[in-house]
């Protein structure tokens, strides 16, 4: 719902009524807000990731939680215009910035960002204004293209993004002289008036030199007349989550039947507005009580726009009195679910996978059984990476003796023929249909005899007739058995014969599991 303003012709001090006509009818209608009737409009989907969390605990991680009774909602913020969380504290900032008439068309916009929030800023450049964001050369390519193509001109530093209050190097004056001059020629290309930043060069430099990108982008708001978001000091960045995401949740909590008292609610650490909003506005809902759980990876990794706990300290929207907990948990295996949740057609980026792994950790070690999880952001940006933790499993999986269902189904070309071992039990017809549509193949399922798979296991040496039943070939066998024992003995064997095999891990009886399938239509006792 729009805010009431002061109109007039834009000039010091007034509000710009067209510009702001505009945000409100390209921006702020089209995002979540909450309208005139008290309710949030264009709520981002809450979506149900306990069974998926589920199957990724146990196939990545080894965990059975099939005995727990827990529900793990993911507030999906990719499909959000921007593309992130971050356009809702961008809006808010913005918004306010308008209607006081500290923002109007002409000004030039400067921001420090790690990515989202200046790829939010991008769609004001529709709008008649000029967003400048410093950025590091250390951000992730994607993430860099990304800000590229919405609209925003980028300079590029050679410092650390947003270092924490406190944190300074130790100056060096040769480098932030050196970054300075290419700052100047950036600013030469954008078309932004040199004289400006001559007169404030030295001011420049010290910002440089003690890394400080967030005073830096305050420095050249002033120095210009234009303007800067403060995205780490404007209490903009609280509101937008105390006023619409916090009550956009309950909303959607409700609809779906659960009070928002039995969740808690879990999101990595960025500049703090998510957390410090939503937990504001559930210990006002809920008599003080905390229910916000925050994340951050473990010190010296980097996950795009997440700070570790310890760059955390100092920050004005860093709440730790008013947290449920803080999780400092690995990346590095936060990667795994990554890639699985991404390979299984969920849109999330890499702090999502931070937050959905520490969740799963939670579960794991009861420390709760009701989550709504914030989604920061999608997969696009950081394709890359994706790419890149895939091809590091998929090298571990073909080296391994054991694959996955989803490695199987990622590229079932690679396997020549499936092999079904097992020393009583041999797929019932419907049981080969089903294996061969679990598997994506179109070849019929190769069955081993019974005794052949029992003379393997007893005698350690694979009988002529097995032999000659899986043949020889570059391509990999896929050996099937009831569990995945018997067929992991059976591509050992394989192996030592020189024949390339990987046995399918839980076997068939883990296909039958997930698909909700009784494993007893599946199979029947071996004849022989």
């Amino acid at each position: 719902m729009a805010r009431p303003a002061n109109l007039g012709r834009p000039g010091a001090g007034t509000v710009d009524g067209d510009l702001l006509r505009a945000f409100e009818r390209e921006i702020w209608e089209r995002i979540p807000h909450v309208d005139a009737a008290g309710l949030v409009a264009n709520a981002t989907p809450l979506v149900d990731l306990s069974q998926v969390l589920k199957d990724c605990a146990r196939l990545e991680y080894g965990l059975d939680l099939s005995g727990k009774d827990f529900k793990v909602l993911g507030k999906m913020e990719s499909p959000i215009l921007g593309g992130s969380v971050k356009t809702r504290p961008a809006a808010e900032i913005i918004h306010r910035a308008i209607e006081s008439g500290k923002l109007r068309r002409g000004m030039t916009l400067f921001e420090a960002t790690s990515g989202n929030f200046g790829i939010s800023l991008g769609a004001l450049s529709k709008l008649g204004l000029n967003v400048v964001v410093l950025v590091s050369r250390k951000l992730q390519e994607g993430v860099l293209e990304a800000l590229e193509k919405s609209g925003v001109k980028t300079v590029n530093l050679d410092i650390e993004i947003c270092p924490a209050p406190g944190m300074q190097a130790d100056p060096n004056l040769l480098m932030s002289r050196v970054v300075a001059s290419s700052m100047r020629e950036r600013f030469s290309e954008l078309g932004l008036d040199l004289s400006v930043f001559d007169a404030n060069r030295k001011g420049i430099e010290e910002a440089l030199s003690r890394q400080d990108a967030i005073n830096l982008a305050k420095l050249l708001a002033t120095s210009y007349r234009g303007f800067c978001p403060e995205q780490y000091d404007n209490e903009e960045n609280v509101n937008a989550h105390l006023t619409v995401t916090g009550p956009e949740i309950e909303q959607q909590l409700k609809g779906l039947g659960y009070d928002l008292s039995g969740f808690q609610m879990v999101c990595a650490f960025g500049t703090g507005g998510t957390s410090a909003g939503l937990s504001r506005y559930a210990r006002g809902r809920l008599g003080g009580k905390k229910v916000v759980h925050v994340v951050f990876p473990r010190e010296g990794q980097d996950v795009a726009g997440i700070r570790t706990r310890a760059n955390a300290t100092g920050l004005k929207f860093y709440e730790p009195e008013t947290y449920a907990g803080q999780h400092e948990v690995d990346f590095a295996q936060a990667k795994r679910l990554f890639a699985f949740m991404v390979k299984g057609g969920s849109d999330l980026g890499e702090s999502s996978a931070l937050a959905l792994y520490a969740t799963l950790q939670m579960v794991n070690f009861g420390v709760g059984e009701r989550f709504v999880v914030i989604l920061a952001d999608g997969a696009g940006k950081y394709s890359r990476a994706v790419e890149e933790t895939l091809e590091q499993e998929a090298k571990e999986e073909d080296e391994s003796l054991e694959v996955t269902v989803e490695g199987v189904r990622a590229n079932p070309a690679r396997f020549r023929k499936v092999l079904w071992a097992h020393t009583g039990y041999v797929p019932s017809r419907e049981g080969k249909g089903f294996l061969e549509s679990s598997l994506g193949r179109k070849d019929e399922i190769a069955v081993a005899s019974a005794m052949d798979v029992i003379q393997s296991v007893t005698r350690q040496e694979m009988p002529r007739r097995l032999k000659d039943l899986v043949g020889g070939s570059e391509k990999k066998v896929l050996v099937v058995c009831m569990s995945g024992n018997t067929s992991l003995r059976v591509a050992q064997l394989l192996k030592k014969d020189g024949i390339k095999a990987q046995s399918l891990s839980g076997g068939i009886s883990r296909l039958a599991q997930s698909s909700g399938k009784p494993v007893a239509r599946l199979v029947q006792p071996a004849s022989g």
